[in-house]
């Protein structure tokens, strides 16, 4: 919602300021220069990425039309769902859990935290580590390297098409001034008509430049900041999945652990240490 605000905020801004400077719309409405920019850049996009970057990129795109998925409530979803699994490993043992961890779907463990259970890549991401916690083959220096590598990983993954879309942010102007540049050709070719006609195509020429720029500062530029903001949350989560995993793992008692999961949570969504409480008593 707040990046179409943001398009129309730029749209409103750019064209009420030239609509107040005395210009005429219609002489921004050229479709032959849009199609050059526009059919340009996407072929040139096409050329330099994978099928997979380009898929990733489709997807991150329609992500930014979305919210965060990161807010206080999900957070104390997923600080509640640790607490129950720390508590029952601390009870009852680590084979306790086994059912669950190999059929999280229809663990009650899980089900009680719907929105967790959604993402599957936090749900395998907290039941490979308890496995291999259970396994007993790696010690906890091990395992944390692991959850950094990972995590390092996931990060990389989400860059990739952040990179490919700024790479096309900064191609825009060039393909602005390849539309320009082939309306002043046709310019020259025009010489000889009267001057006001000659005035036309100038201006008609001069708004490839304008539309380059336009959509790479005021369009594709923006997505990619919004995208390594909603980058940097989804790896803040992870590392409180991994703070928490670790503390259990060294013996921690619940509260405890789940408090090295708080902890590393960004203050704005960071639930208080008496939120964190009522909502564990609510949900025993």
């Amino acid at each position: 919602m707040f990046v179409i605000i943001g398009y129309v905020i730029v749209v409103g801004a750019v064209l009420g300021g030239f609509l107040m400077a005395g210009g005429h719309l219609g002489v921004l409405m050229q479709p032959n220069e849009v199609i050059i920019i526009v059919g340009a850049a996407l072929g040139a996009f096409v050329v330099s990425n994978t099928m997979k970057v380009l898929k990733a990129s489709i997807g991150a795109v329609i992500s930014t039309l979305k919210g965060s998925p990161y807010t206080q409530e999900f957070y104390l979803e997923t600080l509640t769902l640790l607490f129950k699994i720390f508590t029952k490993i601390r009870q009852s043992g680590l084979l306790s859990i086994e059912a669950d961890l190999e059929n999280p779907e229809q663990s009650e463990l899980f089900r009680s935290a719907p929105k967790v259970l959604e993402d599957h890549h936090a749900v395998d991401f907290i039941t490979d580590y308890l496995r291999l916690m259970s396994s007993g083959t790696l010690d906890v220096h091990q395992i944390d390297n692991l959850m950094d590598v990972e995590i390092d990983t996931h990060h990389e993954e989400g860059h990739v098409p952040i990179q490919a879309l700024a790479r096309l942010a900064d191609g825009m102007p060039a393909f602005g001034i390849v539309a320009a540049v082939m309306g002043v050709v046709h310019t020259m070719e025009s010489i000889g008509i009267p001057p006001a006609e000659l005035g036309k195509l100038i201006g008609a020429a001069l708004v490839g430049t304008f539309l380059g720029i336009l959509i790479s500062y005021g369009f594709i530029g923006p997505l990619t900041g919004l995208l390594e903001q909603k980058l940097a949350e989804s790896t803040k989560y992870y590392q409180s999945l991994k703070a928490g995993l670790i503390a259990s793992m060294n013996g921690y008692a619940p509260p405890t652990a789940v408090e090295f999961a708080r902890k590393v949570i960004y203050s704005s969504e960071r639930p208080s240490f008496a939120e964190l409480e009522q909502h564990l008593k609510s949900n025993k």
